[in-house]
């Protein structure tokens, strides 16, 4: 790198996140926390902040910016600033624009680990949930029934974030009848293969068969999107999330809904009555995709039977397979096909 300019060598940083994919969001916050921590230091320096240079970062002036940073932010704003930053000064060392990483002087608030928030109450909520959307309690102008359905029981049931959810395709379905399986794309790109059983494959079919009738489509392609609003168009994150709040609503359960929490309660619902009915925490790591930067590798993947025993044990596979039996005239979940490469 030919400089030593701060905003030269920031540039070449967030240039290296849009070529890992982060999304622009992402990339957005790194740039603002950059600016605003740069700025403070700049002040401090007695320099504009144009001529700020990388090699003037030394850990006593990094360390006097986050204390005025600090000042009036909370303690997760501190944390993500300087995680930032953490970042930015370990890639000026790598490229050899600067000798150490001053981070390590650089205090960092503790913050509690965040509860899970479950559904409230004694496990009977996401029952009633299911059961009360399935009998039509959610008012619509063009109600479907069938769509929501599996919303609430694809994420009772996989733990899936809202993202995960939003990005399954057709072709994210696969293996034999009564051994499906989800692929999902979580965090970071990261892939894990999530069982269903054959419940709510009945329901995913109902949905797709639905689908199918309501737009006059003969076939779906494995690149469709799997979830889609009223118009076939794909599903947003702000249409999952008035869908499932007025499921809530219209089932009665919105005061059993934690505060922060809306599609995400449904992956605490999965989670927490997993672990109450046996479920290792290393199932529950590989069901849910979570990785952690310290200990990463040193988790041991739970075999696949293992992993299908413990999500087969959710309760919610109790009142989805009653909904998934069928009603009178009707000849069962047959009929359509998903394809078989997920």
């Amino acid at each position: 790198m030919d400089g030593c300019g701060l905003w030269e060598v920031a540039g070449e940083f967030l240039l290296s996140l849009r070529a890992k994919k982060l999304s622009p969001s992402t990339v957005a916050g790194y740039d603002s926390d950059l600016r605003i921590v740069a700025e403070l230091a700049a002040r401090r320096a007695g320099v504009p902040v144009a001529e700020l240079r990388v090699d003037a970062l030394t850990a006593r002036l990094v360390r006097a910016a986050f204390a005025d940073f600090a000042g009036s932010r909370s303690a997760a704003s501190v944390n993500r600033a300087w995680s930032a930053w953490n970042r930015f000064l370990t890639f000026c060392v790598a490229e050899g624009v600067l000798e150490g990483n001053p981070m390590a002087a650089v205090p960092r608030p503790k913050q509690p680990a965040k509860a899970p928030k479950p559904l409230l109450g004694d496990g009977s909520a996401s029952v009633t949930l299911l059961e009360r959307v399935a009998a039509g309690a959610r008012k619509a102008r063009d109600p479907w029934v069938e769509r929501d359905l599996v919303v609430l029981a694809l994420a009772l049931v996989t733990g899936m974030r809202s993202a995960e959810l939003l990005g399954l395709t057709m072709g994210s379905f696969g293996g034999p009848a009564g051994e499906r399986r989800v692929q999902v794309v979580g965090k970071g790109g990261r892939t894990r293969s999530l069982p269903i059983e054959e419940p709510v494959e009945v329901l995913a079919e109902r949905y797709v068969r639905s689908r199918l009738e309501r737009f006059g489509l003969a076939v779906l392609p494995p690149s469709a999107p799997f979830l889609v609003d009223t118009r076939n168009e794909p599903l947003r994150r702000g249409g999952l999330q008035y869908l499932v709040r007025q499921c809530y609503r219209y089932a009665g359960v919105h005061d059993r809904v934690q505060r922060g929490t809306l599609v995400h309660a449904l992956r605490h619902e999965f989670a927490t009555r997993l672990a109450e009915r046996g479920a290792s925490a290393h199932e529950l790591m590989e069901l849910l995709g979570h990785s952690s930067i310290v200990t990463g590798q040193a988790y041991v993947a739970s075999t696949a039977r293992e992993v299908r025993r413990a999500a087969g044990a959710n309760p919610a596979y109790g009142v989805i397979g009653r909904l998934a039996e069928p009603s009178e005239g009707s000849s069962g979940g047959g009929g359509v096909e998903f394809p078989d490469h997920a």
